[in-house]
């Protein structure tokens, strides 16, 4: 299915390459939010699970992927503006829930703390409440060779720390696209890195605990920079917390291995359309257990 693509002006200073993908028998629709340095193609294995049962709306930051030739880029943006332009989304697209990933989950957070009135319920996948050792680490080296606008360690930093469970294919394509982006971008990422490591990280609880809606955290079992142990510190302040730990799978979920993508399916599903989605199980299991009877019978004659 093709989407409905749409360049969408927020305020007057940013214009947002958005992809809509409808369908005629949603009722709801749910935005995703990108992580750091990524582009809506970064959802390609999402999107497969999700299209059937929402309308999906993707979007590229100002400085990044389709929206890039449409800014100018003479100021990194902060995470208060990627807040502000998910708010004018969600009210553009009428959207009723929303899915982040890795650092996309600072800015959605920052935005569901605000309470937009249309969203029901949020997915916050690959994400934590603190920078451990290893996140600290990663993201010391990452602020020198984005300092150093050096492509090839950067694309080598990723794929061997966050990226170290996705497999190979998965591994050239996304050295492709780190080794390749425009100067502005490993700029942007710089900034964006240096508040990071500068700032308390209790910005993100304090987020979470004006929250109200229901939340969905989801990490990877051999995630160890955003390790399900640290998202659980959400528990104590988001009102209404869930937590999910994908098996064997590590910060890129589904993206790694065909059995991650069914858990990470059932897992988003399970919480976001529990009663139908449910109801269809179910009714896909009774078809199962139907044909394998039949089968038996047939053997058996």
């Amino acid at each position: 299915m093709t989407p409905e693509t749409a360049i969408v002006e927020i305020h007057p200073q940013y214009r947002v390459h958005t992809e809509h993908y409808r369908n005629p028998t949603a009722e709801k629709t749910i935005i995703l939010v990108n992580g750091s340095l990524a582009t809506t193609a970064s959802f390609a294995q999402t999107l497969r699970y999700l299209r059937p049962h929402f309308n999906v709306v993707l979007y590229d930051q100002p400085y990044a992927g389709q929206s890039r030739p449409h800014n100018w880029h003479k100021q990194p943006l902060r995470k208060e503006d990627e807040a502000d332009i998910l708010l004018q989304l969600i009210e553009h697209f009428a959207a009723d829930h929303v899915l982040s990933f890795s650092w996309g989950g600072a800015a959605t957070l920052l935005a569901l703390a605000q309470r937009p009135p249309r969203i029901e319920k949020a997915v916050i996948a690959s994400f934590s409440a603190r920078l451990n050792p290893p996140m600290r680490d990663y993201l010391q080296n990452g602020l020198n060779y984005l300092h150093a606008c050096d492509r090839e360690q950067i694309g080598r930093l990723i794929n061997g720390c966050i990226g170290k469970h996705l497999p190979p294919l998965f591994k050239r394509f996304n050295y492709r696209h780190i080794s390749s982006l425009d100067e502005h971008e490993y700029r942007q990422m710089h900034w964006h890195v240096h508040e990071v490591l500068s700032q308390n990280t209790q910005g993100y609880l304090n987020c979470a605990a004006a929250i109200t809606i229901p939340l969905l955290f989801i990490n990877g079992e051999r995630d160890e920079y955003t390790t399900a142990a640290d998202a659980r510190l959400f528990a104590e302040y988001a009102a209404q917390s869930q937590f999910r730990m994908i098996s064997n799978s590590g910060h890129f979920l589904d993206m790694e291995h065909q059995a991650a993508w069914h858990a990470c399916r059932h897992a988003l599903l399970d919480f976001l359309r529990p009663s139908s989605w449910l109801n269809q199980r179910h009714d896909q299991q009774t078809k199962d257990n139907q044909y394998r009877h039949s089968a038996n019978t047939c053997l058996a004659t």
